[in-house]
């Protein structure tokens, strides 16, 4: 039986399998709470963005944030895409992966001029400037050190994406990009500024969308800019679209990547822009599905309100449920021949906001261990060390093998840098 959201992980019998590989087995040979990752949905998710752009100029940025595993990483990288980064500690794990820096697009509100620096120096596609003081700072540390920033605007176009409010970046009231009716000012300024080259426009709305009108408003409101920068003299290269293509969760029916795409391509050429190269930069849809966080449960506990599932997982190995009241599915791991029950599955962190799910029917005992579902996004990448808790072990499914490709942390490591007082 095969469940919603990922072709790769399905029930074989009374157990679930991702790929060819048991969860229950690997929880046992390695552990709980424990992160697997299928290569292969990966690759599969990655597909129809190929598709869709096939026979244009495009490149394919993963959004590094999503999941920031070196071995995610070196997979995206092997298929030929490039990498958005929002952080200098990004730009060395793509780096470390084999990614190649003249593929990675540096984007975030908060860029330090030593992130600046060292970005320059490894020779990064484009800056994606997000206001009108960091293009004066990124101005100033390109012409201290000799170098060139190829740079783009991220605008915002004031379009909403339909999306949790803490997931939405591109209306009026969010901290990402520049005003709309800013950008066209601001492009004039960053030709004119020393040690800077305007090579495109950049613009992303949101995660988690689940419909193309927003995409197409965007992509509207853009494009007049780009045709108001151009007149004014300044020539832009590529566009790059963002990325917030969402997955199934429950219910959800995202368009297929390659819908999407043709969409977009199509509104490009009746404006009459088919000739610049197109970038976009896919995260939670390339590996949100392709993931499952895997956990014990180690008590059962009936209360006068709600029954609780206390498991060995919690809010610092999977935020998105206590940070934007996420529903991630959750299914048994081995199934029992039983009747079900109602539960909140919690974790042991001492916060009321740590919880994973809530009402979900299960058969489960004390002992058994439980998949959350579509982890592979935000989570890992989003984990910390509260309670003094160490992050997960991370294995990746490839080939038919299961590979650890992050070990479990211990206490001895979270406090390695720390001090006692004389």
């Amino acid at each position: 039986m095969t469940l919603p959201g990922s072709p790769f992980l399905a029930y074989r019998g009374k157990e679930l399998f991702l790929d060819d590989c048991s969860l229950d087995e690997l929880a046992s040979r390695h552990g709980t709470p424990l992160y697997v990752y299928s290569q292969a949905a990966m690759l599969d998710a990655l597909a129809p963005y190929q598709r869709g752009f096939a026979g244009r100029e495009h490149l394919i940025c993963y959004a590094t944030k999503a999941n920031s595993n070196l071995a995610v990483l070196q997979t995206f990288a092997r298929a030929g895409c490039g990498f958005d980064i929002v952080s200098g500690g990004e730009l060395e794990r793509v780096l470390a992966a084999g990614a190649a820096a003249d593929k990675v697009v540096f984007s975030g509100v908060g860029k330090t001029r030593a992130e600046m620096q060292r970005a320059l120096e490894a020779g990064v596609l484009c800056f994606n400037v997000e206001s009108e003081a960091e293009l004066e700072v990124l101005s100033q540390v390109a012409v201290a050190h000799g170098r060139t920033a190829r740079i783009s605007l991220r605008v915002n176009p004031d379009v909403d994406a339909n999306t949790h409010p803490y997931i939405s970046t591109g209306l009026k009231g969010n901290k990402f990009g520049i005003a709309h009716d800013r950008a066209l000012e601001t492009y004039r300024r960053a030709a004119a500024l020393p040690g800077l080259e305007v090579a495109g426009i950049d613009c992303h709305i949101g995660s988690q969308i689940t419909a193309h009108g927003p995409y197409l408003d965007a992509l509207d409101r853009v494009l007049d800019l780009v045709e108001a920068i151009e007149a004014a003299g300044i020539p832009l290269h590529h566009l790059d679209l963002g990325g917030g293509l969402g997955i199934r969760y429950t219910d959800e029916q995202p368009p297929s990547a390659d819908t999407l795409i043709g969409h977009l391509l199509r509104r490009i050429d009746e404006r009459g822009h088919g000739h610049r190269p197109v970038m976009m930069e896919p995260g939670r849809s390339l590996v949100g599905n392709a993931g499952v966080l895997l956990t014990e449960a180690l008590y059962l506990k009936p209360g006068a309100a709600k029954n609780f599932c206390v498991v060995d997982a919690a809010m610092n190995d999977l935020m998105r449920p206590a940070m934007y009241q996420a529903y991630m599915r959750i299914e048994p791991c081995r199934l029992r021949d039983e009747p079900a029950s109602t539960y909140d599955v919690v974790g042991p962190v001492c916060e009321s906001g740590d919880w994973l799910g809530r009402d979900r029917e299960l058969a489960v005992r004390a002992g058994d261990r439980l998949a959350v579902l579509s982890a592979g996004a935000y989570s890992m990448s989003m984990a910390s060390n509260y309670n003094t808790r160490g992050r997960a072990a991370e294995i990746m499914v490839a080939g038919g093998q299961a590979h650890l490709v992050r070990e479990r942390e211990n206490p001895a490591e979270l406090f390695r840098g720390e001090r006692l007082i004389d």
